[in-house]
């Protein structure tokens, strides 16, 4: 959809709806899975309920076919096209927020969040968050989905995200996220002497009684979650962790589930230390350190659009470093 700047008010209360065609490719772990499922899974800018009203009004083909059976079984390899009814996003005010960018071409950037930043509104978050900063940095993501966001950052977790900045590029990385092409690697200090490193196999949904939480449940969504030790302190560890798939809290509660809750994360734990003989400083440096420790340190993946790998680290924040360097006095003492 094209539009006229002089006609476009950002920040507009009303809706104007476009269309937008994205196609994904099934990938392995998706062969034999429901219609519906895998179309959830591979278009998850939007809901549950919108897919199923557009496979219902012959949005969705399959291989090019209209299909408006959800419970069809896809195959490895096979083709979803989704022409979908998108609002642009003119409620949502664009606001002057800083933004760290470490990379932009006219398909996609890569901005290293900082600490507080949350993503996108929610309940009790009307504005303030990255998706108002995008919308003032680049107006035309009004135009798609999220205003180009492919996945999220908890407020409180700092480093590296890619956004889309046009519908081409979000219809690739959000392909590319689902078929766990993109690599995202984090920094992680986690309370506790862990020995080595490993994998946590584990499926994570929301808590069964605490619904703020997520959880390891039984019957949840697959989660994958690779760390291995990068260095070892009294009563802490700096881990490098890898995601294999990418749901919400995944590293704190895999983490948590292990019995070492990521350093200063209030949630799941990891605001409770038992570090018996440690020093003052030590104790008043990790009382002070008032979120999760984790830092997005690493991201790569092919350019969605020209193929071109692309590869971004950022370095941990100041408050994070500082906390390293008081384990590594308390270390050596």
């Amino acid at each position: 959809m094209q539009r006229n700047e002089n006609e476009y008010s950002p920040g507009l209360a009303e809706d104007l709806d476009a269309e937008l065609v994205e196609t994904a490719r099934v990938p392995e772990e998706f062969d034999g899975l429901r219609l519906d499922a895998v179309a959830a899974q591979l278009f998850d800018a939007y809901s549950r309920a919108r897919l199923k009203q557009w496979i219902e009004t012959d949005r969705l083909r399959l291989n090019g076919v209209v299909c408006r059976l959800p419970r069809q079984l896809v195959r490895m390899g096979d083709v979803l096209s989704l022409t979908a009814e998108t609002t642009i996003e003119v409620s949502l005010k664009p606001q002057d927020i800083a933004l760290d960018v470490v990379f932009a071409d006219s398909h996609l950037a890569v901005i290293n969040k900082p600490a507080g930043l949350t993503v996108h509104p929610g309940a009790g978050i009307p504005d303030g968050t990255l998706q108002n900063a995008l919308l003032y940095r680049w107006p035309h993501t009004a135009e798609i989905p999220r205003a180009g966001l492919v996945h999220r950052l908890d407020k409180d977790t700092t480093g590296l995200m890619v956004v889309a900045l046009s519908a081409a590029a979000h219809t690739h990385l959000s392909a590319m996220m689902a078929s766990r092409v993109v690599h995202r690697e984090y920094d992680a200090l986690v309370n506790g002497a862990l020995v080595s490193g490993g994998t946590v196999d584990e499926p994570i949904a929301r808590h069964p009684r605490d619904r703020v939480k997520m959880a390891v449940v039984m019957g949840g969504r697959e989660a994958v979650t690779h760390y291995r030790v990068a260095e070892r302190f009294d009563w802490h560890t700096l881990l490098r962790v890898q995601l294999e798939t990418g749901r919400t809290h995944q590293i704190r509660v895999h983490m948590a589930h292990l019995k070492y809750p990521v350093a200063g994360d209030p949630v799941y734990g990891g605001d409770v230390l038992r570090a018996r003989g440690s020093s003052a400083a030590l104790r008043k440096a990790v009382g002070a350190f008032q979120r999760q420790a984790l830092h997005a340190a690493a991201l790569s993946f092919a350019h969605p659009l020209s193929g071109e790998p692309l590869m971004f680290t950022a370095p941990r924040p100041a408050d994070f470093e500082n906390l390293l360097a008081v384990l590594r006095q308390e270390r050596a003492a």
